[in-house]
């Protein structure tokens, strides 16, 4: 029997007996029953992780399923009784398909939109990569901390966001904070730094503020705010907490509050070896180039952990996710194209499968137009040319890397700065050009306009 008309059926009888028809993991899990494939075989092609499936989502729609059938529904029955019983009348059949939403329409829902910002939870569009599940067995040891790095738009915020997920389901709280969100005027100062982040702490896991009560000046905000998380936090918590800190890159910026907020996050790392409480804290530390603040090397929180640095798209990676996209790419030949203009930056291939996948335009039309105003990556590409053209010594330093064909040194303030941007990729203290992409469009807009500068001096 069709799957479609399964789930038309389905949901049918689940919207007038429960309200809430099949979710879009729920009828992942049926289209793999009907594929037969394993538990793990579907949350890898869905990018999730198989625990998440097996001891959460699957147990679920059973229990549903059973509810409207009246029989116990397992994996290895599901697929006979719900067939049987809609042949049998058990579940009457959909008459009328605009009664019900088809699982066309449903998946239409998490399927190609704009490809802007992470990507959601249950989207079919995120391909689980090997650092996953490495984090995910990591984060469940004892006083954990996880650093994530990559430069922007690589999809760390992505990844964070299932690694919290992945928390939640094992039972842990999590509280997730974005160093990007937080004023200047915070950043400049270290105890405001401190009382914000321990009050957003507090707020998050629906706890009332009492950061006077913990507050000593005469200790100090490091001592203030580690015995708030311990004491106030930590003990009252009877699961682990998972803290994730988004952009902490943001920090970098602010030397003075970086050499002592970075070696507090080393400090709680070190203390979960010592005291039980502090083993409860998980830390996910999320930033997107090298530090460049000088530190000594047993204050640093970026050489303790697991590190976990994202890296591009593979050749197999991108035609998995062109697929998922509805485009017929298996030899390599399509995927080879992109890349070569793009490399795997997965922000520019996403964007690009996104149009093709709509058939706005062929593959040879996307490459022709890219690297100029009327291409798919104008806006991407402008955005970053007016910060280049509002730092001069930061054009010029990318004028030096698309110049020549060998990686050249830079100044560590300008690789830090342009690697953030996505613009570079460092390999030790030298750096070379993201992709052609970049090549192609700065190398002349970006010296015509260093040389308007210099006519105008």
């Amino acid at each position: 029997m069709n799957l479609d008309r399964v789930c038309q059926t389905v949901n049918c009888q689940l919207i007038e007996s429960q309200n809430h028809p099949l979710s879009s993991t729920e009828i992942t899990i049926l289209r793999g029953i009907w594929q037969y494939q394993t538990y793990t075989q579907i949350a890898i092609a869905a990018g999730y992780s198989p625990g998440y499936f097996t001891t959460v989502v699957a147990p679920e729609l059973y229990q549903r399923l059973a509810k409207i059938i009246g029989q116990r529904v397992t994996k290895k029955n599901c697929r006979r009784l719900l067939e049987s019983h809609i042949c049998q009348g058990t579940i009457s059949p959909v008459q009328d398909a605009k009664q019900t939403t088809t699982i066309l329409n449903i998946d239409r829902d998490t399927l190609p939109c704009y490809p802007s910002g992470s990507v959601p939870l249950n989207s079919p569009l995120y391909l689980k990569r090997s650092w996953e599940s490495r984090i995910e067995r990591e984060i469940e040891k004892p006083g954990a901390l996880v650093r994530i790095k990559a430069p922007r738009e690589m999809g760390k915020t992505s990844l964070m966001l299932r690694n919290l997920d992945y928390a939640k389901h094992l039972g842990y709280q999590t509280v997730s904070l974005n160093l990007e969100q937080v004023e200047n005027s915070i950043l400049n100062d270290l105890n405001l730094f401190l009382r914000w982040l321990c009050a957003n702490i507090s707020r998050l896991l629906q706890r009332e503020p009492k950061l006077e009560e913990y507050w000593d000046e005469d200790l100090g905000s490091t001592i203030s705010c580690t015995l708030y998380l311990q004491d106030y936090i930590l003990e009252s918590l009877d699961t682990p907490l998972v803290l994730a800190l988004d952009e902490v890159n943001k920090i970098f910026e602010h030397p003075q509050v970086a050499k002592d907020f970075l070696p507090l996050l080393r400090s709680w790392y070190e203390e979960g070896k010592r005291l039980v409480v502090w083993q409860k804290l998980r830390l996910i530390v999320v930033h997107s180039t090298e530090i460049y603040v000088p530190l000594q090397l047993d204050q640093s929180p970026f050489n303790v952990g697991l590190p976990i640095r994202l890296d591009d798209f593979n050749l197999e990676e991108v035609e998995q996710l062109a697929q998922r996209y509805g485009l017929e790419w298996k030899d390599g030949t399509q995927a080879s194209r992109l890349m070569s203009l793009v490399g795997g930056h997965p922000a520019l291939i996403n964007l690009a499968l996104y149009y093709l996948g709509r058939e706005e335009m062929t593959l040879s039309q996307l490459l022709e137009t890219a690297p100029t105003a009327t291409g798919i990556y104008a806006h991407h590409l402008q955005r970053h040319r007016m910060t280049l053209e509002k730092n001069p010594e930061l054009a010029q330093a990318l004028d030096r890397v698309l110049s020549v064909s060998e990686p050249v040194v830079l100044a560590p303030i300008n690789s830090y700065k342009l690697a953030s941007m996505g613009l570079i990729k460092q390999s030790g203290d030298k750096a070379i050009a993201s992709c052609e992409l970049y090549r192609q469009y700065f190398s002349q807009n970006v010296r015509q306009n260093l040389l308007h500068q210099a006519s105008l001096l």
